[in-house]
């Protein structure tokens, strides 16, 4: 590869002798060339710049100087493809996947401007014709002097892809930002000897030996610190580089993955009296997707307009020692809720008689609503919902004696939710039947033990 950068101040690159940058040009991988511009000035003061036209602070560096300097430059016949890099606050984040893309140009010519930028009818002027790409590049939001931090950010960045510059080629592919199985994520914490430093160990797995579990920890690590750092690289995660143990992982820290979409922020918190509008609408758009197909829509409004209104998610929301809300909330608003109802006294019957016989005296909460948008079905959302039930319930103590069992009906042709229901372990008890509107319905009665005993019996 070629590289010429052109500048008023060459020294500034004589750091790209040290280092593999300047091993690579002895050793002939890169050709990399450094021209001042002050060169092509053509009069004794070798002026690069002039006031702007139309007023303001600075000076602006002229065309011509530029257009001499980047014509000869040019000149040199080089075969392939020749790109013209400016650096400028207001060009495209340099990301490495930019890095990657340049990596396999034949020819960089690196524009390095100061003052107030180059004058812009030289990016205009080159941009035209296919033989030549102008890319306007930037850092990051903040502005330097000049370009020549640019150029060595450039340099070093792509030259360390050249094959034979990096000693070991598989760091490239197991570092930040890297495509391939590090996916985009910011890359793991390193350790080396000694094993102890200022009172910190090394993490067991590390010195295990065991190559499957280091890699996992590295991968948990890379994602838990993607997670922490940098939320935008969390976002353009591709879900189907993206296993179970990943999602696991994101899920823990409030990220959840939609079938066929990128990783999205979720939040799970208890429900709040300014909720009751959106939680109406959200149970009006959920509730008839989870009612089996022979129920008429007069029956289905009916009971929304009965116990799914605003007025009743109201009274839910006021009243936290018989009901208990949780809510999964994303930037866009609201897209799924749980319904718990305490009970009152530690004698007060269940509504399905075949959990009184699971109770055997002990508080019963009843898991009385749980829906969510299609969206996130099978993204976790639902799991992590039930979990904040049975939390919202693990405290609750009924005339002295802690609730010990969480209870569901679900609709006994809803085969998917009582899948859902086994993997989060609830386990069938019995049935009952619940009145939809007009229609008695028949469902399946499904139980939790908190206290960590069984359940079910297999009924």
């Amino acid at each position: 590869m070629r590289i010429d950068v052109v500048t008023i101040f060459p020294a500034y690159l004589d750091a790209l002798e040290l280092s593999l940058v300047g091993k690579a040009r002895r050793d002939g991988v890169l050709d990399l060339r450094v021209h001042d511009l002050r060169d092509w000035a053509q009069d004794r003061h070798r002026t690069v710049d002039d006031t702007p036209f139309g007023g303001g602070a600075g000076m602006v560096m002229r065309p011509d100087v530029w257009g001499r300097a980047l014509d000869d430059v040019l000149a040199d016949e080089v075969h392939g493809r020749r790109v013209l890099l400016v650096p400028t606050p207001s060009g495209e984040r340099l990301t490495q996947r930019l890095v990657e893309d340049l990596a396999g140009a034949d020819h960089l010519v690196v524009a390095c401007g100061r003052y107030e930028g180059i004058d812009a009818r030289v990016a205009e002027h080159y941009s035209v014709g296919p033989s030549l790409e102008v890319r306007e590049v930037s850092l990051g939001d903040y502005v330097l002097n000049g370009g020549e931090v640019a150029a060595l950010v450039v340099v070093e960045a792509v030259a360390r892809l050249l094959p034979g510059v990096v000693g070991n080629p598989e760091s490239l592919v197991e570092e930040s930002h890297a495509t391939g199985p590090q996916g985009g994520l910011l890359e793991y914490p390193v350790y080396t000897k000694p094993a102890e430093w200022a009172g910190r160990a090394v993490p067991d797995v590390l010195l295990s030996g065991h190559h499957a579990r280091v890699a996992r920890w590295r991968r948990d690590q890379a994602l838990e610190r993607t997670v922490r750092r940098r939320a935008d690289l969390v976002r353009a995660l591709d879900p189907d580089g993206l296993d179970r143990d990943d999602r696991s992982v994101l899920a823990r820290h409030g990220w959840f993955v939609p079938p066929g979409e990128p990783p999205v922020p979720v939040t799970v918190r208890a429900g709040r009296p300014p909720d009751s509008e959106a939680l109406a609408r959200l149970a009006a758009a959920t509730f008839p997707l989870a009612c089996p197909p022979h129920l008429s829509q007069a029956d289905v409004q009916e009971f929304i307009a009965t116990h799914l209104s605003p007025e009743r998610f109201a009274e839910y929301l006021a009243d936290p020692d018989r009901y208990r809300v949780q809510v999964a909330e994303t930037a866009q608003g609201l897209v799924g809720y749980t319904l718990v109802v305490l009970p009152r006294t530690a004698q007060e019957a269940p509504y399905a008689a075949d959990v009184a016989a699971l109770v055997h005296a002990r508080p019963a909460a009843e898991l009385s609503k749980i829906y969510l948008l299609p969206r996130f079905h099978g993204s976790g959302v639902a799991r992590a919902l039930l979990e904040a039930a049975r939390a919202e319930v693990a405290d609750v103590v009924v005339d002295g004696r802690p609730v010990g069992v969480l209870w569901l009906g679900t609709n006994a042709t809803n085969r998917r939710a009582q899948a859902s229901y086994r993997k989060a372990g609830f386990a069938p008890v019995g049935r009952r039947r619940f009145q939809v509107g007009g229609s008695l319905e028949d469902d399946v009665v499904m139980a939790v033990d908190l206290t960590g005993g069984t359940a079910g019996h297999g009924r």
